[in-house]
């Protein structure tokens, strides 16, 4: 095995019953997930295929932290190929001893944050541009992780999948999922439901992990796809979130009032039918869009006088 951050290794299987599973460390946030009802959810949610009978096609996974395989062994026997990314090299050497003689498996050891997997997966081509994600992912770097699968408004990732299927906390995943009004919603449901629809499939419990965390869990599925009307400024409107949801509380003219007059903000509002005296939460993210598209022509407009 060549040792790394960012080294590719082709794994080999052995009975998982010779290998000693490493114990859970705090500083990667690791919980391991033993609920089979869980695992079923996760990978129906995924809905993988396998290769047809000439080894064509099905769906090219990336796993993100596949800690002790539970999830990659159901992986590897659905999806035609694997590739897992994991930072703990003890975790590593585990995975190693019990998935390395199947040819659709691939470990990458690493930060997947830092990696650039393109790039490493150059060599490989059977595993290359994965076309679904399912995973267990840490939960202190959920918001970076989504970034580096999405993308952002102003910047959209261009290799989207056509599924993403992750286990996270259960807060975060209402947020993703929450509707315009809801007390869930925010900017993160904004940012995320721009570039992609977001289904809630189900709940698991903390005590489906070893050790149980502290928060109880949730998988989602989001689904990358572009929007009907995008922003035609995308960094204006992530700059009108951000201070939008600013003050949670506060009406949106309040916390605008740095960058809009209140006058021309009512003015607006109005003409969208959006009530002036409305919060960020009120907003639709299409309704957050328009805002957007008709304070820059307003702005244009302003320019060319």
């Amino acid at each position: 095995m060549r040792s790394g951050k960012s080294s590719l290794e082709r794994v080999n299987l052995l009975d998982c019953r010779r290998c000693s599973v490493p114990r859970p460390r705090k500083q990667f946030g690791q919980h391991w997930l033993r609920s089979e009802k869980a695992l079923g959810r996760i990978v129906a949610a995924a809905d993988l295929q396998k290769p047809d009978d000439q080894g064509c096609g099905g769906d090219r996974v990336l796993e993100i932290g596949p800690g002790t395989g539970i999830l990659t062994r159901q992986l590897l026997a659905k999806a035609a190929t694997v590739v897992a990314v994991e930072v703990d090299r003890d975790l590593c050497q585990s995975l190693t001893q019990k998935f390395g003689k199947a040819d659709n498996f691939l470990l990458l050891q690493g930060d997947f944050l830092a990696l650039d997997l393109p790039a490493l997966l150059t060599p490989f081509p059977p595993f290359q541009q994965p076309n679904k994600v399912v995973a267990n992912i840490p939960y202190n770097i959920t918001g970076p992780i989504l970034e580096k699968l999405l993308g952002t408004i102003g910047s959209p990732n261009i290799d989207t999948f056509e599924a993403i299927v992750l286990l996270v906390q259960r807060e975060v995943a209402l947020r993703l999922k929450a509707n315009p009004g809801s007390r869930h919603f925010g900017a993160l449901s904004v940012r995320v439901q721009y570039l992609a629809d977001c289904e809630f499939v189900c709940d698991v419990p903390a005590s489906a992990f070893y050790p149980p965390p502290k928060v109880d869990s949730a998988v989602i599925c989001l689904r990358p796809r572009a929007i009907a009307i995008p922003a035609e400024q995308p960094k204006r409107l992530e700059q009108l979130i951000r201070l939008g949801f600013s003050s949670k509380r506060k009406m949106l003219r309040n916390n605008l009032q740095s960058i809009i007059e209140r006058e021309q903000l009512n003015q607006v509002l109005e003409e969208l039918n959006i009530n002036p005296q409305a919060r960020a939460e009120d907003l639709s993210v299409q309704q957050w869009v328009q805002f957007s598209n008709r304070l820059g022509r307003d702005r244009n407009a302003n320019d060319t006088v």
